[in-house]
């Protein structure tokens, strides 16, 4: 699965401070199920994009399910055959807290006014699952001061009856603080997908509220 984020603030390659990421080097993490790599495809003062790609294993992945818990079905072939690999999903939420986390709770040593400050950013997913569309999509981030752009695609070509995937490009742009950024995605995606990884207790929900602060309250659809 893969994020990218972007920004044209001169100079752009000050993402790499906020993110806490050198530009020239790729880095690679090991995050629940997988590893994640950081690496970026352009850096120059005109333009920088920061990419997240996250390589899932469905067989470490069910090893590492919880007491309680349960990795998809809770037995049987879809517990190694299934979507965890290549859709963003609360696998990716967790790979950006641990990967970004100083950027996330607007901590930068090197540029401390700028990791406060609200920027250009573009936030693209390849594959994000949503049962409610693109219409859900657009609900959770536009009322945030999004531009949403979502790219659907049919389930298959040849039956158009079928209707669409429930697979979405998705591209977020807005003029707000990375940390903010990083937060409502964080949040906002395993809610789309609705099938965590692990088990949602009252704990987590007290967590994501924590991590969420103000602004999930006074969303117009926190109770969808």
């Amino acid at each position: 699965m893969l994020l990218t984020v972007s920004t044209i603030h001169r100079p752009a390659t000050d993402l790499g401070f906020l993110l806490h990421k050198n530009p020239t080097r790729v880095h690679t993490f090991e995050v629940f199920g997988g590893v994640a790599h950081v690496f970026y495809p352009e850096a120059n003062d005109e333009r920088c994009t920061v990419a997240l790609l996250l390589e899932i294993d469905a067989i470490d992945l069910v090893r590492r399910r919880g007491p309680g818990g349960r990795a998809l079905a809770a037995g049987g072939v879809d517990q190694y055959v299934n979507d965890r690999p290549y859709a963003a999903t609360s696998l990716l939420s967790v790979a950006v807290g641990k990967v970004f986390a100083s950027a996330r709770a607007s901590r930068s040593a090197d540029r401390p006014e700028l990791a406060a400050q609200a920027i250009p950013l573009e936030a693209t997913i390849a594959a994000l699952p949503s049962d409610g569309g693109e219409d859900l999509i657009r609900r959770l981030f536009q009322p945030l001061g999004y531009a949403v752009e979502v790219t659907s695609e049919p389930l298959d070509e040849r039956f158009p009856a079928w209707g669409l995937s429930r697979y979405h490009g998705v591209t977020l742009r807005a003029t707000v603080p990375l940390a903010k950024l990083l937060t409502h995605l964080t949040v906002l995606i395993p809610a789309l997908d609705g099938e965590k990884h692990y088990w949602v207790g009252d704990d987590e929900v007290d967590k994501l509220l924590l991590r969420a602060g103000d602004w999930l309250g006074t969303h117009p659809n926190a109770s969808s």
